[in-house]
């Protein structure tokens, strides 16, 4: 035996189907979403731990020039070299480089 199924049924049937089809689009759509922000977020990662570890060995460097920077004999012989002070008495005589 044959049922036959109304024609309220299948609307019925068809309203959910669409209705099912749609929330699964959307939550598709939302994890495809929070996906693409996770990539996002590891890269934009990646790169800024990049950057610290430039900026903490920056940071060691410039710890190592301000305590140089303390010695006076250093920075006078920084500065003579720098800046071409001189003593009293003393001549400068500048060297070009060779490295053509």
């Amino acid at each position: 035996m044959k049922k036959r199924v109304s024609t309220k049924a299948k609307r019925r049937f068809c309203a959910l189907s669409c209705l099912l089809v749609f929330v699964i689009s959307l939550f598709v759509g939302t994890i495809f979403q929070d996906w693409v922000q996770i990539v996002k977020n590891k890269q934009q990662l990646l790169s800024l731990t990049s950057q610290y570890e430039d900026l903490l060995s920056k940071e060691e460097s410039l710890k190592s020039e301000v305590t140089k920077l303390h010695d006076t004999d250093y920075v006078a012989r920084y500065a003579r070299e720098k800046y071409m002070y001189s003593l009293p008495n003393e001549i400068i005589i500048k060297i070009p480089n060779s490295s053509n």
